[in-house]
């Protein structure tokens, strides 16, 4: 037996979801999606302002990197300095190190020169002797050594050792009237006074 059926009454269509109906998903569609109703608005003041990254940090930072900058320039310049004054110091001590050790040799060769001289005042430099001192008078030479006596000098009790003593009468001042010992220096060291005799005017009268 058939149910009655109400003649006013229209059937509902079934719903399907885009997307979900089977034709859909053989062709691999789905549904997209509608608009985005945030978009098209103005960002919020909170998003423009600059994180602690930006800008608000950039004056600082270059304010201590110049301070850096400063300081490290200053160390440099302060070691350059002390570089420059620790190599004038070494090159005068290798100077001094080396007038010392000239003035020690030369020291030695003192008593050769006094030999020399006495051969020479008894006439015995002579020949290939003659020529071999004079190479090595020139060789003490070149190395510094000077001699502080010779006649007629004017007595300087700084270089020279007085002996003896002659007044004259005519005499205007005290000079070297004799070289008994011949005395050296190296530079403004003196290795040894010369021994000399002196004439001078004669002593006031007391």
């Amino acid at each position: 037996m058939n149910r009655p059926t109400d003649a006013g009454h229209v059937p509902r269509p079934q719903l399907a979801l885009v997307g979900h109906r089977p034709e859909d998903r053989r062709r691999g569609t789905a549904a997209s999606p509608g608009p985005d109703p945030a978009a098209g608005r103005p960002a919020p003041p909170e998003a423009r302002r600059p994180t602690a990254g930006g800008l608000g940090t950039e004056q600082p930072e270059s304010e201590r990197l110049q301070t850096e900058l400063q300081e490290r320039t200053a160390d440099l310049q302060r070691l350059k300095a002390e570089f420059d004054n620790y190599r004038r110091r070494v090159h005068r001590d290798r100077l001094a190190i080396g007038e010392i050790a000239v003035v020690n040799v030369l020291a030695q060769m003192l008593p050769v020169l006094d030999a020399i001289a006495e051969a020479a005042d008894q006439g015995e430099v002579t020949g290939g002797f003659r020529r071999v001192v004079r190479v090595f008078e020139a060789e003490l030479t070149a190395l510094g050594l000077r001699s502080v006596a010779a006649l007629g000098d004017p007595f300087d009790p700084a270089l020279h050792e007085a002996v003896t003593y002659t007044p004259a009468a005519r005499a205007e001042r005290a000079v070297c009237d004799a070289v008994l010992r011949q005395g050296y220096r190296v530079g403004d060291r003196l290795l040894r006074p010369a021994e000399v005799a002196v004439t001078g005017e004669p002593p006031a009268p007391r």
